[in-house]
């Protein structure tokens, strides 16, 4: 059998007759960049987060690089975050000419560990960007708590926690600012590149509306700030709209399967993710767990057909592009140990139950046959 880790085919096979009515009529209307089907996601992106301004853009690593401009990061500017994390969370700190400040991961959910936050600020520093890595939402009541305390503001990083909450409040609603993305293995994925920003402050959403098309806010042809060119086009509003239907849908499969493996794998080496107590929805864009042997792991998973990744395998702070930090190996140590030990198992939503649970047996037969080896 085989249970592949993303199917995209069987995706668009599900709702073949929706999109290809959707992009035919984008194609027939003409309006092809930023008309009325983006201006409708944003909208029902924004009204199912809880948030009043949703401001699509061309990718969720422009999101956060918009999102942090909007806030108003910039030279100098020290922004706290975690390296175990997909390098747009610091590329867009990096390319408004601030700093990441890292502080280790608290190993069990892979979020920011809270307890080191308030040791890491300084007078540079202007923000937290906590990132709720693999669908979870990270710790957000004590993490504002020590925003407010010091004067700092909030941008989420949601790329992969779309549908998510936390005691009954979802993702992206939490602080003054989030970013979603919607590449194509997304929850919600679009049909090439997508994101968006979310806010419920408006002078934010008025500066990222701004930003995303070369700093024009006024009347046309004329420059407020120097901007980007963000611009998510109609095509892939159109598909995310039709996709976005399914969403609630799809998280809840995933969260099926997951209940497959926590249930299987339970009593056995393999560590299963860990859900916070205060977790009211975990959308599991990936099922991650620890091995100590992981790469045999995986290299076991791939012969009996079942696929799998490893999200993260080298930590930011050791990549040889942000030498210029100063950070070395060591000083993050379970972002460290978690990148030698993490495998994201089969979770999205179009394997069957069947798959999923001989994906958790093969799984089990790895550990078996390690123990009497």
């Amino acid at each position: 059998m085989k249970v592949p880790l993303v199917d995209l085919k069987a995706q668009y096979q599900e709702l073949k007759e929706d999109l290809d009515a959707a992009v035919v009529e984008v194609l027939a209307g003409g309006m092809y960049a930023a008309a009325e089907n983006v201006r409708l996601l944003e909208d029902e992106i924004a009204a199912s987060c809880g948030v009043k301004h949703g401001i699509a853009m061309n990718s969720g690593t422009d999101a956060l690089k918009i999102g942090l401009q909007a806030m108003g990061i910039s030279e100098g500017d020290e922004v706290i975050t975690t390296p175990f994390t997909f390098v747009a969370t610091i590329e867009a700190i990096i390319q408004n000419g601030g700093r990441p400040v890292f502080v280790d991961i608290e190993p069990k959910s892979f979020n920011i560990d809270v307890s080191q936050i308030e040791s890491a600020i300084t007078q540079r520093t202007k923000a937290i960007l906590p990132i709720h890595l693999f669908g979870q939402i990270a710790e957000m009541e004590p993490i504002l708590e020590i925003a407010d305390r010091h004067g700092l503001q909030v941008l989420e990083d949601a790329a992969q926690a779309i549908g998510s909450s936390r005691n009954n409040k979802c993702c992206g609603s939490w602080g003054q600012s989030a970013a979603l993305s919607f590449f194509p293995t997304k929850n919600l994925g679009a049909a090439g590149d997508g994101g968006m920003l979310i806010t419920n402050d408006d002078e934010i959403a008025a500066k990222a509306r701004s930003l995303r098309v070369h700093g024009m806010a006024r009347q046309q042809y004329l420059y407020d700030d120097i901007g980007h060119t963000s611009r998510l086009d109609e095509i892939q509003a159109a598909v995310l709209r039709c996709k976005f239907q399914k969403l609630g849908q799809w998280n809840e499969l995933r969260r099926s399967h997951a209940d497959v493996y926590d249930h299987q794998l339970k009593d056995s080496e393999i560590i299963t993710p860990f859900v916070l107590p205060e977790t009211t929805f975990h959308s599991y864009h990936q099922y991650t767990v620890r091995h100590s042997e992981r790469d045999k792991f995986m290299a076991y998973l791939k012969e009996h057909g079942v696929g799998s990744a490893i999200y993260y395998p080298i930590p930011l702070h050791v990549q040889p592009a942000y030498d210029f930090l100063g950070y070395r190996e060591g000083d993050f140590p379970e972002s460290e140990r978690a990148c030698k030990e993490v495998l994201s198992l089969p979770i999205q939503a179009h394997l069957t139950t069947e798959q999923v649970e001989y994906a958790a047996d093969v799984a089990l037969h790895f550990v078996e046959e390690r123990a009497t080896a």
